[in-house]
């Protein structure tokens, strides 16, 4: 476990004592994974981290006593394949327990929607609301599959570098385009693909969420289900253009190599952070919390070569990578974490026993029955307040992890879409309306399943400014910026900017606000680890 302060064998000394070739601002998971690859390549690599422990959005702390939140991110899938096997993550004691079903849904008019991996479940479920829509899901579940296939290789690599500044490529720039594997591996799988099927992709990245699911199915619940994906963590409606790709970014992942399956973490979201920092360590890697960098130190050239922490101290390094966000974005999610003393009983599930079954395994989706619903949510806080009626994502892992929470106690998050940063109609600030907001989403889950607000024994609420102030998600947003078309690939962070270098001159961004995009993915810090590695080595 992390010492407060500073990993084993650290000391505040040992930073100012040599030049490190690398400093990571920020012990988040892709910070750790940069330093994970940088300090395997034999390179000395410090992670400077702001808070009494690492993880950033993927940790695990216990606020209540006996109950150990995923304070802010909350499922696994997204994680590369690549990095869990090239840092053997298991052996650093990452443990995934998979969630069937993955998805519950309840509607107040009595029935309800389950999905998940197993096909037969999913054709039964889908079938209650409509034959037609039972017929079409596995169609359209093989269309994602290989659209992820092309996606795949993509997420692996850096984008191109780009000229500034420039009308033209240049014969040195045309050079390392030719030699780019981001641009070899789009030619390859767009002629895997064939004409039909990259026709169909390119509607899916540049359509409405809405227009996509529209053209498969009919059945309301199945369609706001599915939706939600699309605009989670954004202030997209299902009619934003682009929200498609969204709904993609979000079945891109697997478990143990099985596609789009989310699963828990045993102990929490910390254990993925632990198990790369451990992976880290073991390369050689030092990682110091309670170490926040108040700024960069820049030389007269325009390079930078070190920072200033908060207390005077000087740490000087031949790069510095950065894992904090790039840009603000002002609408936002909200997370309560509930210590509750009993399972929810959902009206729509006819047994009554206090067991967890199967509506309590997965993701269960609150006030989703249609995607007019969403849409409302949305409108009301693109007015400028949070919504009256939250779409929320409850999610119960104490049914799975029994390390989380005491003996018959559960663990439960919401996770709240569209409360904007600033709400006109009052401040997160005052304790009346955050209290207020919490018994508005608790009110909205009674309808679904009475008498849960009484089970709340404790909780733990995030709002934007305390996503901000405390995991240090800039204006809240959980992605480190919008996952827009305008903000994905040769465009994350700005253009010109997107292959992990900045215009300052050994200053890198390898968080999530970098190509490929948010999630607990580890891709931008393997990736910008990867271009540090190159460049360094290109200068000696």
């Amino acid at each position: 476990m992390w010492r407060r302060g500073f990993c084993s064998g650290s000391t505040r000394g040992a930073l100012e004592e040599k030049k490190w070739d690398a400093l990571v601002i920020g012990g988040g998971h892709n910070g750790l994974t940069a330093a994970a690859y940088l300090a395997r390549s034999g390179l000395s690599v410090a992670v400077l981290e702001r808070r009494h422990l690492v993880g950033g959005a993927a940790v695990t702390e216990e606020l209540i006593p006996g109950f150990k939140f995923s304070r802010c991110s909350y499922l696994q899938s997204l994680l590369r394949p690549s990095i869990i096997s090239e840092l053997e993550l298991p052996r650093h004691g990452l443990k995934l327990l998979k969630r069937n079903p993955s998805s519950f849904t309840p509607c107040l008019d009595g029935r309800y929607l389950l999905l998940g991996p197993d096909k037969e479940l999913n054709t039964s479920e889908i079938s209650k609301f409509s034959k037609r829509d039972a017929e079409a899901y596995p169609r359209y579940e093989n269309q994602l599959e290989n659209f992820c296939k092309f996606m795949d290789p993509l997420l692996d690599s850096s984008t191109p570098e780009t000229l500034q500044g420039s009308s033209s490529f240049n014969a040195r720039m045309k050079n390392k385009l030719h030699k780019s594997d981001f641009w070899a591996h789009c030619l390859r799988r767009a002629l895997s693909l064939g004409q039909q099927d990259m026709v169909d992709f390119m509607d899916l990245l540049l359509s409405p969420a809405s227009k996509v699911l529209n053209n498969w199915f009919e059945t309301d619940v199945l369609k706001a289900t599915l939706a939600t994906d699309a605009v989670i963590g954004s202030t997209a409606s299902t009619h934003t253009p682009g929200s498609g790709y969204v709904l993609l970014h979000h079945v891109m992942g697997e478990t143990d190599g099985d596609r789009g399956i989310w699963s828990y973490v045993e102990g929490g979201m910390g254990s993925v952070s632990s198990a790369i920092g451990n992976a880290a360590r073991e390369g050689g890697a030092t990682i110091v919390t309670n170490a926040e960098v108040s700024e960069l130190l820049i030389e007269d050239s325009g390079t930078v070569n070190g920072v200033l922490l908060a207390d005077g101290t000087q740490v000087h390094s031949s790069v510095v990578l950065s894992n904090a966000t790039p840009y603000k974005t002002f609408m936002a999610t909200t997370k309560i974490n509930l210590a509750v003393d009993r399972l929810p009983h959902f009206l729509c599930c006819k047994l009554s026993h206090p067991d967890a079954g199967p509506q309590h395994m997965g993701t269960i989706h609150i006030g989703s029955e249609r995607m007019e619903e969403i849409d409302s949510a949305c409108q009301d806080a693109v007015n400028g307040s949070p919504s009256r009626r939250p779409v929320i994502e409850m999610t119960i892992p104490s049914v799975l992890d029994k390390t989380i929470s005491p003996p018959g106690k559960h663990v439960i998050n919401l996770f709240i879409q569209y409360t904007p940063y600033k709400p006109i109609d009052g401040s997160w600030e005052d304790p009346a309306y955050r209290e207020s907001f919490a018994q508005r989403c608790f009110t909205l889950i009674n309808e679904y399943a009475p008498g849960f607000s009484s089970s709340v024994i404790g909780y733990d609420m995030l709002a934007p400014p305390d996503l901000e102030r405390v995991i240090g998600l800039t204006g809240g947003n959980i992605f480190h910026g919008a996952m827009g078309l305008d903000s994905l690939f040769l465009m994350r962070p700005v253009k010109g900017w997107s292959n992990y270098r900045t215009p300052l001159r050994g200053l890198y961004l390898c968080g999530s606000g970098a190509h490929p995009g948010g999630g607990v993915m580890g891709a931008p810090g393997r990736n910008a680890a990867r271009v540090v590695i190159q460049d360094i080595k290109s200068l000696n």
